[in-house]
């Protein structure tokens, strides 16, 4: 007698209701890409011949997202009767959780065809451009796509023209503010040089002045803490665009995350996709950095292009033609710019990670004597830049302004004011609360600090968990040129968990990021202040 096979039917419950599913949040950080998730035996999924990557829409009450399927096999993890959504896709529908849902096979995106065209190598128009970024900011390109997109316009595969359609695609595809200010100022670097927080003593400093400053500024990605990381120790970045506008309307600035102002929304997608590839063309820099400046509202940019052996620009040359790409698009964009060609051989200040960040900014801020002193020139250099934007002031005359400002305690004074309008958080940088794990990073020969890899130490901070943790990185005591002796600390790494401490411990043994050799061995710095 054969054994009957025991088949199994779903259950009703599990069953979709009129063709619908229940909607569920699936808390999974997608980073920017909509991501629906089904189970592999859902009846929707089977009768509309669903794969996994498959494009896919998901229709509620009027509101409606194009998402990237991913196929669940595990009745543990999701229903058959339910449709999943990642964080991105969940917060951009904007319905509660088990809202019933249609879940049906999406068009191509309007602009793919635009798309194909450029990575057959034909040159785009300016409406080519708005299509493909209106379905970008708009989410519906799969990560494939707009990998594709990122890679076809890589390196010089865009001329100077192209790069204006997509900056000014990306400006349309967002919010544009206006303070309804002749003078609207903002500073910028291009980025790659640990440290470098200029910006937090810049806005503290022009505010002062009377310039109208309002900082939108990124968190970090890759590096170890981002202008809006290292303010968020001081005080809070995220806040409602009201809120925003209404401290630079009382102090002249502020200092915020930018995320919230929904500025230039296709560029935080398109990051997406470049910074695990470490893509970051010119064509690509161009267009982030001047549509998020236009669109929050600047009419004064001044751009900082460090040059180093370790630095995003090597040379020269390629600091030049970068510029004048920039001076173009800003040029056809109405926007005034003050492009400053910097010393990018090694980390600006002491810490790396946003705690040690903020200490190195306080102190230049209160004029304390521990302050580094090439955050505080640098910072100075690029305030007076800013402040002879000012019609009533002469050209060489704005350092100086800077300098006053920052000794008399004006821009301490600022500082403060915009903490505490923003929301202030506890902190004393004579009693800082740093990660109870540290590493002292040691000179193994005598000589002179000849290179100090930027990258590597940004690495060692990150495998410490800055940003992160608020309280891990890496504080430096030995700069470029300094002489060391054998066995001297070249610098400290601070982590909150011994894995952390483990994974940059196992960094540093690779390469500590500092090599020690003869005074003539140092880099020749490209500076032109």
């Amino acid at each position: 007698m054969s054994k009957l096979k025991k088949t199994t039917t779903t259950p009703q419950s599990e069953c979709p209701v009129s063709g619908r599913l229940s909607l569920r949040r699936m808390s999974i950080d997608t980073y920017h890409e909509n991501v629906a998730y089904m189970h592999q035996d859902c009846e929707i999924y089977r009768t509309e011949g669903f794969k996994a990557l498959s494009k896919v829409e998901v229709c509620a009450n009027g509101a409606s997202i194009l998402a990237t399927l991913n196929v669940v096999e595990n009745g543990d993890f999701l229903t058959c009767n339910e449709l999943g959504l990642s964080n991105a896709a969940f917060a951009q529908l904007g319905l509660p959780n088990g809202e019933l849902v249609t879940v049906s096979q999406a068009d191509p995106p309007a602009s793919i065809q635009a798309l194909h065209r450029k990575l057959a190598g034909e040159r785009l128009e300016l409406n080519d451009f708005r299509a493909i970024i209106h379905d970008v900011a708009d989410h519906h390109y799969s990560k494939i796509e707009l990998t594709a997109f990122v890679v076809a316009t890589h390196r010089d595969e865009l001329d100077r023209e192209e790069v204006y359609y997509l900056t000014q695609a990306m400006i349309e595809a967002g919010r544009r503010l206006d303070w309804k200010e002749r003078l609207v100022v903002d500073k910028h670097c291009i980025g790659g040089i640990p440290g470098n927080r200029t910006s937090m003593l810049i806005v503290p400093i022009v505010a002062a002045h009377g310039m109208v400053c309002p900082k939108t500024s990124s968190r970090a990605i890759t590096s170890p803490s981002g202008t809006a990381d290292t303010m968020e120790v001081l005080a809070q970045v995220e806040l409602p665009f009201e809120k925003m506008a209404a401290i630079v309307r009382a102090h002249h600035g502020c200092l915020t995350w930018g995320g919230a102002a929904h500025l230039s929304p296709a560029d935080d997608v398109l990051i997406s996709v470049e910074r695990p590839l470490s893509l970051d063309s010119p064509a690509q820099m161009v267009a982030s950095i001047l549509s998020k400046k236009i669109s929050a509202g600047s009419t004064h940019l001044v751009l900082d292009i460090p040059i180093g052996p370790t630095a995003k620009v090597r040379s020269m040359p390629e600091a030049q033609k970068l510029r004048r790409l920039f001076e173009y698009v800003a040029n056809r964009l109405k926007l005034s710019l003050d492009v400053v060609i910097s010393d990018g051989r090694q980390p600006i200040g002491y810490g790396i990670g946003p705690v040690l960040e903020a200490r190195d900014v306080m102190r230049v801020l209160e004029n304390d004597p521990r302050a580094p002193n090439d955050l505080r020139q640098k910072s100075l250099r690029l305030a007076g830049r800013l402040i002879e934007f000012s019609p009533d002031v002469r050209g060489g005359d704005g350092f100086a302004i800077a300098r006053d400002i920052l000794d008399s305690g004006r821009a301490l004074s600022k500082m403060n004011d915009i903490i505490q309008a923003q929301g202030a958080h506890p902190f004393d940088h004579n009693d800082l609360n740093l990660g109870p794990l540290s590493l002292d990073v040691c000179a193994e020969r005598a000589g002179v600090v000849s290179s100090i890899d930027n990258f590597q130490l940004a690495r060692i901070a990150g495998f410490a968990g800055a940003p992160k943790v608020r309280q891990a990185g890496v504080d430096l005591v030995k700069k470029l040129g300094e002489k060391v002796e054998l066995g001297d600390l070249l610098y400290r790494v601070y982590a909150q968990f011994p894995s952390d401490l483990q994974f940059a411990r196992q960094a540093c043994q690779k390469s500590t990021g500092y090599s020690v050799g003869n005074a003539d061995d140092v880099p020749h710095a490209f500076v032109e202040f």
